[in-house]
C-alpha cells in the first residue's frame, strides 16, 4: 500500500467520529439548522433566538469537555467551525431576512429583493471563523467580534420584534447585518472571558463586564442581549485606546 494511502487509512481507522465533544458540536449544528427552519419556514423568531442560545451553550461545552477528557483533535476543530458557520452565520442571517420581509421601510418598503443582502452577514461569519482557525494570536483575546456574540445580537432583534413589539425599518436591518459583518472581520482586538485566576488584578475588565451585564439583565430584560453585546464592543474599543496610550499590549 502506498505511504499516503496507508496514512489516510490509518487516520480513518484511528479517528473516532462519535465522541462526546463531537456529539455536542453536532447538537450545536442541529440547533442552528433548526433555527434557520424556524425563521424561514415557521416564521417563529422567538424559537430561533432560543435555539441559537442553546447552540451557544453546546458550543461552549464541546471544547470544555474535549479538554477535560483529553480527546481534542483536528477533526473536532474542523467540525466546530462547520457547525458554527450554520449556527452563528446562516441562522442569524435567516432571522434578519425574515425580519426584513415582515418590516416596512423608509425607502425600501416596496423593494423585496434587497433583503437577500443580509446573507452577506453569513459570508462575513465564514471569513471570521476561517480567520480564527489560522490566527495563533486569538488564544487569549479575539481579533474582531466573535461570531457567537454577533449572532446573539442579530437573533435578539427577532425576539424583540415578536415579544417587545419593536418594528425596525428595513434599512436598519440591512445596516445591522453589514455592521455586524464588518465588526467580525475587523482588526479590533476584543477581550475574551478567560480569567487569570480568581483575583481582581488582571481580570478588572472581565469582572466589570460581568457585573454590568448582570445590571443590564435586571434593568432591561428583553433588551439586555443587544445591550450587552454593544457594551462588549464599546469596552473592547476603550480597552484598545487605553492600551495604545499606555504602551501595553493588553489589560
Amino acid at each position: 500500500m502506498p505511504p499516503m494511502v496507508e496514512f489516510k487509512f490509518h487516520f480513518a481507522m484511528q479517528t473516532k467520529l462519535f465522541t462526546i465533544p463531537n456529539l455536542l458540536t453536532l447538537a450545536n449544528l442541529l440547533c442552528g439548522a433548526s433555527a434557520v427552519l424556524s425563521a424561514l419556514y415557521y416564521g417563529n423568531l422567538t424559537a430561533s433566538f432560543w435555539l441559537v442560545v442553546l447552540a451557544a451553550v453546546f458550543d461552549f461545552f464541546d471544547g470544555f469537555v474535549a479538554r477535560l477528557l483529553g480527546i481534542g483533535g483536528p477533526l473536532g476543530v474542523e467540525l466546530d467551525s462547520l457547525a458554527d458557520d450554520i449556527t452563528f452565520g446562516l441562522a442569524p442571517a435567516a432571522v434578519l431576512f425574515a425580519l426584513y420581509g415582515r418590516s416596512e421601510g423608509w425607502w425600501l418598503s416596496d423593494v423585496d429583493w434587497c433583503g437577500g443582502a443580509v446573507f452577506l452577514y453569513a459570508a462575513f461569519a465564514a471569513l471570521r471563523l476561517a480567520k480564527f482557525n489560522v490566527d495563533d494570536t486569538q488564544h487569549t483575546e479575539f481579533c474582531g467580534l466573535p461570531s457567537p456574540a454577533a449572532a446573539l445580537f442579530a437573533v435578539s432583534l427577532g425576539l424583540l420584534a415578536e415579544r417587545g413589539g419593536v418594528a425596525a425599518p428595513r434599512e436598519l436591518i440591512l445596516l445591522t447585518a453589514l455592521v455586524l459583518g464588518a465588526l467580525m472581520v475587523s482588526p479590533v482586538r476584543m477581550f475574551a472571558l478567560k480569567f487569570h485566576g480568581f483575583g481582581w488584578r488582571g481580570n478588572e475588565i472581565r469582572y466589570s463586564f460581568l457585573l454590568a451585564s448582570l445590571v443590564l439583565i435586571v434593568v432591561l430584560r428583553l433588551w439586555a442581549v443587544p445591550a450587552i453585546i454593544a457594551l462588549y464592543v464599546l469596552m473592547s474599543l476603550g480597552r484598545g485606546i487605553v492600551c495604545r496610550r499606555s504602551g501595553t499590549s493588553k489589560l
